[in-house]
């Protein structure tokens, strides 16, 4: 089984089966010169910034095309930020703005993608390492990076080995992991195991996190509280807990599936990131 990014080290939270890490998701953009360059992109009017970032313009317009026509079912639309000069890019910083969503997905050649939900859902910030030519805007349901780091860099074998002294539910609990997983195909609904109400002791805990490992992916989506979402090293298994606005958990469950819908958008987000899109265009720049 090939090995993914482990978050399991400097826990915060004690859970029941997955611990979290203590590691940052913001993926910041900000630099020396971005509140210069906001600055002036402030004191600028709609014709004047269509002027100066023609490139940024032209994209954002794109970009309000793209979002009302996407559905989630759909192909991702991706939009390259190559060719835009810092200014252009501190303009698409500030119009899109930074969403609820947040995390990081590891790729198969050892580099890590960043990725960023903007205000307006459906429309995300991807950035692959540091090189800003690897820096692009990405209109769907969840970046395709997302799933075909949940699919090259996970197993679809799950050895369960035999169980240690003191288990008590998990031998029958990863023998149901196994089957759903080799089962599952893409429209299928997730089944879900709640581990909030299924009696886990600590070695159960210990050894089912041995057993099904950590994956390429994290994401974090903050809203009223606070949803983690990890993939686990068997494909089609994921991580999904729910914390409550202390921080301490809720709702600690395993989803067998595609990428839990809990991190995707769906129809009604790209309608209404469509509506407030024309909207900031009109603000900006009519």
């Amino acid at each position: 089984m090939k090995a993914g990014i482990s978050f399991a080290q400097g826990a915060e939270h004690r859970l029941s089966v997955f611990p979290t890490g203590a590691e940052s998701l913001e993926a910041g953009h900000s630099g020396p010169t971005a509140a210069a360059a906001l600055a002036k992109l402030a004191s600028l009017d709609g014709v004047e910034l269509a002027r100066n970032c023609p490139n940024a313009v032209a994209l954002l317009s794109n970009l309000a095309a793209a979002v009302a026509g996407q559905k989630s079912a759909a192909q991702t639309q991706l939009f390259k930020l190559a060719t835009l000069s810092d200014l252009e890019r501190k303009l698409i910083a500030d119009v899109l703005g930074t969403g609820e969503i947040a995390g990081v997905a590891a790729l198969p050649d050892g580099s890590v993608a960043r990725i960023e939900e903007t205000l307006l859902a459906g429309i995300w910030r991807v950035c692959i390492g540091s090189d800003q030519a690897q820096e692009y805007i990405e209109v769907g349901a969840i970046p395709q990076i997302v799933r075909r780091a949940a699919t090259d860099l996970t197993s679809t074998n799950l050895t369960i080995y035999a169980a240690p002294e003191g288990a008590m539910n998990v031998l029958p609990v990863l023998a149901e992991i196994r089957e759903r997983a080799l089962g599952w195909r893409p429209g299928m609904s997730a089944h879900i195991i709640n581990f909030t109400l299924l009696p886990m002791s600590p070695v159960d805990q210990a050894f089912l996190q041995q057993s099904v490992g950590n994956g390429p992916i994290l994401l974090t989506s903050r809203g009223y509280g606070t949803c983690r979402v990890q993939a686990t090293g068997i494909r089609n298994v994921w991580s999904v807990q729910f914390f409550n606005s202390t921080d301490s958990i809720i709702l600690d469950t395993l989803e067998v599936g595609g990428v839990p819908t809990v991190a995707l958008a769906t129809d009604e987000d790209f309608e209404d990131s469509a509506e407030r899109m024309q909207e900031i265009i009109e603000a900006y720049f009519e």
